[in-house]
């Protein structure tokens, strides 16, 4: 059964950096394809979830959630299209965040951030372990992602929606053997408004 594999909080802002296609070449015996540099993996050859984060972990120079999800989860949550009549504006970013187990919310969704005025970031709906939402290309998104962790009491990290469908089509497909680049919602690294890259570590000071 493969696995995916999702860092918390690694290449931003010039901490917990590394190279993750270095990681990916150290743990080849999993069958490896690193996705991007934000820490995004598919591991194809069948191993335990708890042997593979024992592994990432002694080869991080730095500790870090370790999100693992199944890859016939990521392929049930990219069969269909979860974003249907959702805003496409190109300032509009869709999103995945991936919970570190299970966990309701402490409000109903759909949730706008903020509550009143105009919406900088709106979680849609949640499937299982997957917050699924729209944020706007603007600096206030990031310290309503960092929020996340808040709202559901547990570690959190965010990848694009594109970023998801690549995984998806990887899983499909076998997946190309090479490193894959990020796909991101213009086909290139995502930014902030000001040139930042987001972390997908969900953090206030630190979104991808």
């Amino acid at each position: 059964m493969a696995l995916v594999v999702l860092l918390k909080g690694v290449n931003v802002g010039g901490h917990r950096i590394f190279r993750p296609s270095i990681l990916a070449k150290e743990l080849r015996r999993f069958d490896i394809v690193n996705i991007g540099a934000a820490g995004t993996f598919v591991i194809r050859k069948t191993v335990s979830p708890m042997k593979l984060r024992a592994a990432m972990k002694r080869r991080l120079p730095f500790d870090t959630e370790v999100m693992i999800c199944k890859a016939s989860d990521i392929l049930r949550l990219t069969s269909g299209d979860p974003f249907v009549g959702q805003p496409s504006e190109p300032d509009v970013v869709r999103f995945v965040s991936v919970l570190a187990k299970r966990q309701q919310p402490s409000s109903s969704v759909p949730l706008n951030f903020p509550s009143d005025g105009e919406w900088s970031l709106r979680i849609l709906s949640c499937q299982d372990r997957f917050v699924l939402g729209v944020y706007r290309r603007e600096m206030k998104a990031i310290g309503y992602l960092g929020q996340l962790e808040k709202v559901f009491g547990v570690p959190v990290t965010t990848r694009n929606w594109n970023t998801i469908l690549a995984i998806g089509r990887i899983l499909n497909a076998g997946g190309p053997r090479a490193p894959v680049a990020d796909a991101r919602s213009s086909g290139k690294t995502r930014s902030s408004p000001r040139g930042r890259k987001l972390d997908s570590g969900a953090r206030a000071k630190s979104v991808r």
